[in-house]
């Protein structure tokens, strides 16, 4: 993993976190007192979607393998169904967790191996679980168990987090028992299972596979998003997303509506959505076209003020329910959700303001930490 580190963003590129992002990974062993098996981890989940923006946070989960082994894959995934439609990643256990930790800002775990790793490496980690019964007393696990910070489920959790992150200082401790040679344990071991074998060592030097680039997995939300909205000035709009019901607009400003995936399980919500927006390849023949689906999209729902068909990084194809089609199109190196510029778009013009305003000066998007500008063209 100390090898590894110079790839941190390739990691963290390769599950979809962008730049302004942060990337929390949930890490649970597999007793019945870890994160998962005491059922705080899907307790939490809900929570974490609805009350932290997905353009601000992504998540990602490391189970033990005896997780997936015991209870199956399947039901694994039926249990955490609804967390990975609002975005979670499961991470392969056996080949992934180790680029997810190097990738992550902080870890919400327990008295797993992972969780030690990760504040081995310097992350800042969080509790959920800390069981002390089962571990000895003079292991330095139980010293990090006892003295970690503790997650507070009963306190919001963003500003836990945050807290977390801002005021983190690394421990020595962790790295220093992980490691008393960090950077040359290929030489050792292969010294050490050489020599219990009783044969010579190799004359090349001891190397290491490096660690794999995992393949590319954004988050995926399909699960209906409450998008709160502000108009900040002139085409520039404020959009924070919840993959969940939220109570209010920051500082109780600002107007709220609903945007959902079309491939939804909640399909009742389709009748409601303010937006209803897709994915896809834009010569894709099972659509016809970007500007077909759009049409066919609000004549299937009457309700909807906009459509969006996201057909790129930065790049969507949208038609409001007056009929006029839209092309926008992110600066080159925005990394946000196009869907999230289309819910920019679907505020300014509610708001009764000009359309020729935003195809003249385009929109300009806060969101997710950072600010983006979008060209607006019509179609």
């Amino acid at each position: 993993m100390l090898a590894a580190r110079p790839y941190r963003e390739r990691y963290r590129r390769a599950l979809g976190v962008g730049r302004a992002q942060r990337l929390v990974v949930l890490s649970s062993t597999w007793n019945p007192d870890s994160l998962f098996g005491d059922d705080v981890l899907p307790a939490l989940l809900p929570r974490l979607t609805s009350e932290l923006p997905v353009d601000e946070y992504r998540f990602a989960a490391v189970l033990h393998p005896n997780i997936w082994y015991g209870h199956g894959p399947g039901q694994i995934r039926a249990w955490l169904d609804r967390a990975r439609r609002a975005g979670l990643t499961l991470v392969d256990p056996l080949h992934g967790w180790r680029q997810a930790l190097l990738a992550a800002d902080a870890v919400i775990g327990d008295h797993g191996s992972v969780t030690y790793y990760a504040a081995a490496l310097g992350t800042p980690v969080l509790l959920g679980a800390a069981p002390l019964t089962g571990l000895a007393p003079d292991a330095p696990v139980h010293a990090f168990v006892r003295t970690a910070p503790r997650l507070d489920p009963a306190l919001p959790l963003r500003p836990q987090l945050t807290r977390l992150i801002d005021t983190h200082t690394p421990s020595p401790d962790p790295a220093a028992f992980t490691s008393s040679a960090p950077g040359e344990s290929a030489t050792l071991l292969r010294r050490l299972f050489y020599g219990l074998v009783g044969i010579p060592e190799p004359d090349a030097p001891a190397l290491l596979e490096p660690l794999p680039l995992p393949p590319f997995e954004p988050a995926t939300h399909t699960v209906p998003l409450q998008v709160l909205t502000q108009l900040l000035g002139t085409t520039e709009v404020s959009v924070v997303r919840y993959a969940g019901p939220h109570p209010a607009a920051p500082g109780g400003t600002g107007d709220v509506h609903l945007a959902v995936h079309e491939d939804t399980r909640e399909q009742s919500q389709l009748a409601l959505a303010d937006v209803v927006f897709r994915y896809g390849a834009a010569d894709d023949p099972r659509f016809g076209s970007p500007a077909l689906w759009t049409t066919e999209t609000l004549a299937r729902h009457s309700q909807c003020a906009l459509a969006a068909y996201i057909t790129g990084p930065g790049t969507s194809v949208v038609r409001t329910s007056d009929g006029t089609l839209l092309h926008l199109r992110a600066e080159p190196g925005s990394d946000t959700d196009p869907a999230a510029h289309a819910s920019a778009l679907h505020a300014w013009l509610t708001s009764g303001k000009s359309l020729h305003e935003v195809v003249t000066q385009g929109l300009t998007v806060h969101t997710g930490g950072a600010v983006h500008h979008v060209r607006v063209t019509r179609g």
